[in-house]
């Protein structure tokens, strides 16, 4: 009797799944953030030393297995980034808006300043110099806003700046990412008449995507959700699935864009549903997302790694990104919310909480292997990766040690002793 090929699927899911939230559950009572967790473990079960997909003593070694895994990866991109899109509240950037708008820009900009030209200097390619780039402008900003919520000063000056700056940064590396993927995977080069045909292809794009997702969808829902048909049984989260998916494809088929941008479109357009509607979706989502696909696109990032091939020559160069990630978001960031109004310790404060690329640079990352602009052997991606690892674990003390003295902080540190 022949086994049945979905079998080795099952089973591969099922250590995945499970390896991911064991881990990430360690990581959460060492106060790291669960992302950290699952990162560490896809490496400790990719080739670097397990080597679950190609395990023959459990009957994984099939080609196809890794395949399907790498494509339900890329759903859990989908999703996340839906979700992010999603979670927008644009009534938060209107608070701190020039604050927002300059630390955003400066935070996403000056990564791409920074690494470009230091990549350049060592031989790589214009095209893996600027995506990498582009990958170091990412934020993540769930990790700081953990932090800050456990010490009580989330709702703050800083608090809503973070939020806000973390959207405009967010934002502007989707569209970075959009345009240099655009840019890097043209065969034979880009010429001036062809950079101007990708720019106006992807601006229309924008333009009617948005339009598209901000006015029309919200209004739609909302008829939907009055169709006792649709309304029942999952009917309206089963709606935004499909509007998301179908603005991932279009967003690369007609746009020439990346899939996560059509995604956070459509989740940016619908967050403005009344909750009532709203919640539904978001819970589903939630669930679909963190429970089985996000979980599965993490580790699936470790699986990519292998150790083996990671030349220790290229330990100065890793050292320099890190510098330059740290020092970018520090500056960048913090310059920004400077010239928009913050103190110079306000300002240091926001800088040090958008260090952290986590899960958003992964993304990124992963979409630079999935166009071969970054090569999973090569060396720079392994650097690449150790970075986003590394921001991520130093941003929450870092990020501690700069509202050590916060007022807010010391208030209610004060209170809880008494």
């Amino acid at each position: 009797m022949e086994h049945n090929p979905a079998l080795a699927l099952f089973l591969a899911l099922g250590i995945v799944i499970a390896a991911a939230r064991i881990a990430g559950g360690l990581a959460r009572q060492f106060n790291q953030p669960r992302v950290l967790g699952e990162l560490i473990v896809g490496v400790i079960l990719g080739p670097s030393l397990l080597d679950l997909l190609h395990s023959t003593a459990l009957g994984l070694d099939q080609t196809i297995l890794a395949e399907t895994i790498d494509e339900l990866a890329q759903l859990g991109v989908l999703l996340l980034m839906f979700k992010i899109g999603l979670d927008v509240h644009v009534s938060e950037l209107v608070k701190v808006g020039k604050v927002a708008l300059l630390a955003g820009i400066g935070g996403a900009l000056l990564p791409v300043v920074l690494v470009f030209p230091l990549l350049m200097l060592v031989g790589m390619s214009w095209q893996t110099s600027l995506f990498t780039g582009v990958v170091l402008a990412a934020t993540s900003v769930s990790i700081s806003a953990q932090v800050l919520l456990e010490l009580g000063v989330l709702q703050t000056k800083e608090g809503n700046g973070l939020l806000a700056s973390a959207l405009i940064d967010d934002v502007i590396a989707i569209l970075l990412v959009s345009l240099t993927v655009a840019l890097t995977t043209q065969e034979q080069g880009v010429a001036l008449g062809d950079l101007v045909t990708i720019i106006a292809r992807m601006s229309l794009y924008f333009v009617a995507a948005f339009g598209i997702a901000w006015f029309v969808l919200p209004r739609v829902i909302e008829w939907l959700s009055k169709q006792p048909a649709i309304a029942q049984s999952y009917g309206i989260p089963a709606v935004a699935l499909v509007l998301a998916m179908f603005f991932g494809w279009s967003a690369e088929v007609w746009g020439g864009v990346a899939a996560i941008s059509g995604a956070f479109i459509v989740g940016a357009g619908l967050s403005r549903l009344r909750e009532p509607i709203k919640h539904p979706i978001d819970v589903a989502v939630s669930n679909i997302a963190y429970s089985f696909l996000v979980p599965i696109f993490f580790v699936s990032v470790g699986l990519q790694i292998d150790l083996h091939l990671f030349p220790l020559e290229i330990l100065p160069l890793a050292a320099a990104l890190l510098l330059a990630a740290l020092a970018s978001k520090v500056i960048g960031c913090g310059l920004g919310a400077y010239w928009g109004g913050f103190n110079r310790q306000e300002s240091l404060r926001l800088g040090i909480c958008m260090i952290s690329r986590g899960e958003v640079g992964l993304i990124i990352a992963s979409l630079g292997l999935a166009n071969g602009i970054l090569e999973a052997d090569g060396g720079l991606f392994a650097a690449v990766f150790l970075v986003i690892l590394l921001t991520t674990v130093i941003t929450p003390p870092l990020v501690r040690r700069a509202f050590l003295n916060h007022p807010v902080h010391t208030r209610r540190a004060t209170h809880v002793n008494n």
